[in-house]
């Protein structure tokens, strides 16, 4: 009989029609409907289980009875009824549309709550009740009363401007509020419409996007990317020619984060980006575990715009902004501060709030650069909480869009509490449970921002909180407040807890700062004089950093920010706070090479994998051809000679009876040789920067070769 609920199932998801059919009331039996009107829930009795309905029951304006029926276990909603009998207290009806004739027949008790009896489909017949109960949007109305009191004072234990909420049931939105302040200097108010960068909530955005060229045929989740990127390639080609775009939107590439090279960097395109990973190093197979990996999401986006032949913008707008109505929503920060609601971006610095700059992001966009509001929002919300569809039209099919709150990779960490489960990874949701309820939700932090949307599928609820403050946990502490609340849970003190934990967070903060000291070796100094460091330092991957020295003091400079340096210990040196406080802290190592040359210089740029190794440039103009062409001519060493010419922008060495070198330049003003990298070449210039002779550095020892007099034009 088990077999039984799988048929179920499939014949309520049949053939749904979009009307409900109504019956026009005898007189005599008007008292009896208004009494049934309303909302009941209770269980069809299955061998082995009970299967959850919802029963609305209203009366026309022409007093005609009216009804909708919804099943939460096979997410069916509002499927319509049909063929109302009453007679006396019994009951009848229909499930309209459906094969195999789904009829209940039932009896309401004396005290008019409670209808038990019959459910019967394709010959089979079950138990059923229905008891009579508060509307579910009235009751969750009323469970947020006092919602204002909660967050207002959240507001100012933990140190947030403002903060602005949307909460839904079903297919309504039962709270849309702004609270605090969007401009905390300008006193002016958080709305429903303020504008707020939503961070990393954007990334369900674009795995959406492409889901609907999934549903018309157009990509396939499991296909390589390389079969739509043909040039596409990682640092390591085993998973170069394997990972999907599943692999890119669930977290599982092998990649960690790499994300100091596209933060800040308003200089490269998305194309420029992805082909960098191939310089970039895993820390894991692919599929093997969870690394958060803003790139692979960037690489997902440019697969959009690839196969859309659209900037991510276009589509995203096409895709989802539009048919979701949401026209203030945009892709940049300087587009919210055109508009005339928009929040300011705070952080929580040395115990009081500062203003801080927008920070853009629009280069990874397809991670994280989406602007809304929470009235806006609040549609992307239902769309996922209808399996798809926004008011009447279906955006995507409910099996594609069933597939956002599946699991895909699961996350090796154990939570923190009791009160919630593993979780995992679908494509643009993490996914776990709450108190046994399942949820789905995704956070963003980016500069001056902290946003949350979460939602419980099976309860019908939906969240959004935008705030303007980045670091902030109250999105995430609000929301299982307010859920709490709504499902009648014991109520845990979530907020009054982070607000206590904060006060004693700062007290270990300041001990940590402090002991920071105690890894400093005192007494040593840079092996080198501070001119020597200075230079241009390159990676394939991260790009250049750039060391100047000002008023004898170093500085780095890495996508734009300027950081002031401070000699730590030996070739170590040491971040200090600049404009923008990014690389605070953070140590930097010198290499010096055989030569004893300032030649590389390291940083943890990528806390997971090995640091980041910058190789020093030449100076640019080893590369102009006029400055290289004073090098030409002929060099002598006792009987022998040899030849130095300039091809293009190369110089090349010719020694008889030898194929010829070319020369490449390196740090210390010096070549090697492209052939033989451990022979080094060093010109002798004069006061006049003419070139006089010619060093050979090789293992053996270093010759000098004069030039011949011929080669100057000199007798």
């Amino acid at each position: 009989m088990r077999k039984w609920a799988v048929v179920l199932i499939i014949i309520f998801c049949l053939s749904i029609p979009f009307f409900a059919h109504s019956f026009a009331l005898p007189a005599q039996q008007e008292d009896v409907s208004q009494t049934i009107a309303g909302h009941w829930e209770g269980a069809i009795e299955l061998p082995g289980m009970k299967l959850e309905i919802h029963v609305d029951f209203k009366l026309s304006a022409e007093k005609k009875l009216e009804g909708t029926i919804s099943i939460p276990m096979q997410k069916a909603r509002d499927l319509p009824l049909s063929d109302f009998r009453l007679e006396g207290s019994e009951i009848s009806f229909a499930i309209s549309g459906v094969t195999g004739n789904p009829v209940f027949k039932g009896k309401l008790d004396e005290s008019g709550k409670k209808i038990s009896g019959t459910f019967s489909q394709s010959g089979q017949s079950f138990p059923f009740t229905l008891n009579h109960g508060e509307d579910p949007v009235a009751r969750a109305r009323k469970a947020l009363e006092g919602t204002d009191e909660i967050i207002n004072k959240a507001l100012a234990d933990l140190k947030v401007p403002g903060l602005a909420l949307a909460v839904i049931k079903d297919k309504e939105i039962i709270l849309l509020k702004g609270y605090g302040y969007r401009d905390l200097e300008n006193r002016l108010p958080m709305t429903p419409d303020t504008l707020l960068a939503i961070g990393s909530a954007s990334k369900a955005f674009t795995t959406f996007a492409l889901a609907r060229l999934v549903d018309e045929g157009k990509m396939s989740w499991d296909k390589p990317v390389r079969t739509c990127i043909p040039w596409f390639r990682l640092s390591d080609p085993l998973i170069t020619e394997r990972i999907t775009p599943r692999d890119l939107v669930t977290h599982r590439s092998g990649l960690p984060r790499h994300d100091l090279v596209w933060y800040n960097n308003y200089q490269i395109s998305r194309e420029e980006l992805v082909r960098r990973l191939a310089y970039l190093q895993f820390t894991a197979d692919l599929r093997e575990k969870f690394q958060y990996n803003n790139l692979m999401y960037l690489t997902a986006g440019y697969l959009l715009e690839t196969l859309t032949g659209k900037t991510w913008e276009q589509a995203i707008r096409e895709l989802v902004f539009e048919p979701l109505q949401m026209k203030r929503s945009n892709f940049s920060v300087l587009d919210s501060q055109k508009d005339q609601d928009f929040a300011q971006p705070y952080a929580y610095r040395q115990k009081k709030l500062e203003k801080i700059p927008f920070r853009i992001i629009t280069n990874m966009g397809p991670a994280g650069s989406i602007n809304s509001s929470v009235r806006e929002m609040s549609n992307w919300v239902l769309v996922h909480l209808n399996e798809g569809k926004f008011e009447q039209k279906q955006l995507l099919n409910p099996a594609t869009m069933g597939e956002f709150h599946l699991p895909c990779m699961p996350i090796a960490q154990t939570p923190l509490t009791v009160h919630l489960s593993p979780a995992s990874y679908a494509p643009g949701w993490f996914v776990d449970h709450y108190r046994g309820h399942q949820r789905v939700y995704h956070g963003g932090n980016i500069d001056g921002f902290s946003a949350l949307v979460s939602m419980l599928p099976k309860d019908g609820f939906g969240f959004v909180v935008l705030t303007n403050r980045n670091g902030t946990p109250l999105p995430e502490l609000l929301v299982r407040t307010l859920t709490d609340r709504l499902l009648g849970l014991e109520p845990v003190d979530w907020i009054g807890e982070a607000a206590r934990n904060m006060a004693k967070g700062e007290e270990v903060e300041a001990q940590a700062e402090q002991k920071a000291q105690t890894r400093r070796i005192k007494g040593t100094r840079p092996a080198h004089p501070l001119e020597e460091y200075a230079g241009t330092y390159f990676h394939p991957g991260y790009g250049e950093l750039k060391v100047i020295l000002k008023d004898k003091k170093l500085s780095f400079i890495y996508n734009g920010i300027t950081t002031p340096l401070e000699h730590w210990h030996y070739e170590t040196f040491n971040g200090l706070r600049g404009d923008d406080p990014t690389f605070e802290n953070m140590k930097i190592t010198f290499e010096t090479d055989a030569s004893g040359i300032v030649a590389a210089l390291s940083a943890p740029f990528e806390p997971a994998a090995d640091p980041i190794r910058f190789q020093k440039k030449p100076d640019e103009k080893f590369y102009d051809p006029g400055f290289l062409k004073k090098f030409v001519g002929k060099y002598s060493l006792i009987e022998q000679v040899i030849s130095v010419d300039l091809k293009g922008e190369v110089l090349t060495l010719a020694v008889p009876g030898q194929p010829v070198y070319e020369l490449v330049p390196v740090p210390g003003d010096e070549f090697t040789l492209k052939q033989v990298s451990v022979v080094r070449i060093k010109f002798i210039v004069d006061q006049k920067g003419e070139a006089v002779a010619l060093e050979v550095s090789q293992p053996g020892g270093v010759f000098e070769y004069k030039r011949l007099p011929e080669s100057t034009g000199k007798k």
